[in-house]
């Protein structure tokens, strides 16, 4: 392998680890193996830190191949609790609102998810990293200043019902979709759209394109795997 001249790696992000602290970890850890001070590391797409899954990196003069990257199509497994929502649409924030959830059944989840699938604008969450006026919407989220943030079109291509619990009020799903959807923002909508509340408490993004999350590389596992590569000059 040549990182420098250009590598593609597969990572599992764990839970509670930022997009870049995966990618400056196996980064330190490249730059130690073949001796320079910074081999170019860059992700094709954040995940949010309470999310796991696929996260792909790319060394070298393969950074170039980032953006065309993002634009492949992604797959998620998400958990959703009903009757409730929190500032961040995950559980980064405690429960702000509560909600009736007694009318929910599993034909209205069913009947409800359809009206996401196809071409539909999304408001991204207040608690991202889209750019508002030079800053990132989080930064001033957490400022306490007043944001709104302008609706998005994203492309949902699958979104189905995997697992209903009437008793918890927690639900599954499983999504395919496009480049810059927020499944935080979906679980949001659906929770509106089902005359109630939700928020996210889990998700793993599964697949990017052909790369699916059995194909990737655990950080655990990334030393191991490095030492019995060959490195090229």
């Amino acid at each position: 392998m040549n990182f420098q001249e250009g590598e593609i790696i597969y990572i599992n992000k764990p839970y509670r680890m930022t997009s870049f602290g995966a990618l400056a970890h196996i980064r330190f850890l490249i730059s130690r193996k073949i001796g320079v001070k910074r081999v170019k590391t860059g992700h094709a797409g954040t995940l949010d830190p309470l999310a796991t899954g696929v996260l792909i990196l790319c060394t070298g003069r393969a950074t170039k191949q980032i953006e065309s990257l993002q634009l492949k199509d992604k797959e998620y497994t998400a958990t959703l609790q009903l009757g409730a929502t929190t500032p961040s649409y995950d559980m980064e924030h405690e429960v702000d609102k509560t909600y009736p959830t007694a009318h929910i059944t599993r034909e209205l989840i069913e009947h409800t998810l359809h009206q996401f699938e196809g071409d539909v604008m999304q408001v991204p969450p207040l608690f991202s990293a889209v750019m508002v006026d030079g800053y990132r919407a989080y930064k001033l989220a957490r400022k306490g200043d007043d944001v709104e943030l302008q609706a998005k079109p994203v492309r949902i291509d699958e979104i189905e019902l995997t697992r209903f619990d009437p008793e918890t009020m927690q639900m599954d799903i499983r999504v395919v979709c496009g480049k810059g959807t927020y499944i935080r923002s979906l679980a949001r909508d659906i929770g509106a759209a089902l005359g109630s509340g939700a928020y996210l408490t889990a998700l793993c993004r599964t697949r990017v394109g052909n790369v699916k999350i059995e194909n990737c590389l655990t950080l655990d596992d990334f030393p191991a795997w490095l030492d019995q590569q060959t490195i090229e000059s």
